[in-house]
């Protein structure tokens, strides 16, 4: 199988948090790719990055950033390729607000899905539900993943319910 989804991150300081898409991911056995691209430090590396991912084949980036977070817009801008945007709080930050509406507050014609604060584990979730449009292999996996967790609520509920 081929990389299909870019992990990227504006810091090596947001692994931590990125980690957890990639063990999403690891999980549905999707290939990907994990790197650190820095707008605001390396342009014209996002910039590259950006352009060609299409032409290698990735289908979703998750972009990870915290702060100004202009990562996952400024890639959005240049590809064609679906952005999921994380929010990540980093030290830095005022409370992770900067990174969420950095992200989330993205003018008309540049979208990207944005996830919760440090939420990169959703932002996996998401790829593979992209991905599972075309792949119905994938589509049986995420089936059986929300499977899992309806019956874990109703064990819960039947647990308490005596």
């Amino acid at each position: 199988m081929s990389v299909k989804v870019g992990i990227i991150m504006g810091s090596k300081s947001d692994l931590h948090i990125m980690n957890d898409a990639a063990d999403i991911l690891k999980g549905f056995g999707v290939e990907f790719e994990m790197t650190v691209v820095s707008a605001h430090r390396t342009p014209e590396r996002m910039f590259t990055y950006a352009k060609e991912a299409a032409g290698r084949g990735i289908k979703v980036i998750i972009a990870g950033a915290g702060g100004a977070a202009h990562l996952p817009g400024m890639v959005a801008s240049i590809t064609v390729v679906p952005v999921i945007g994380v929010p990540v709080k980093s030290s830095n930050s005022i409370d992770g607000w900067d990174s969420i509406l950095s992200i989330l507050q993205m003018p008309n014609g540049i979208p990207v899905a944005t996830v919760a604060l440090n939420a990169a584990k959703n932002a996996g979730l998401l790829a593979v539900q992209i991905l599972s449009t075309a792949d119905s292999s994938l589509a049986a996996q995420m089936q059986e993943y929300k499977d899992q967790l309806r019956q874990a609520v109703e064990e819960s509920a039947a647990t308490l319910e005596g």
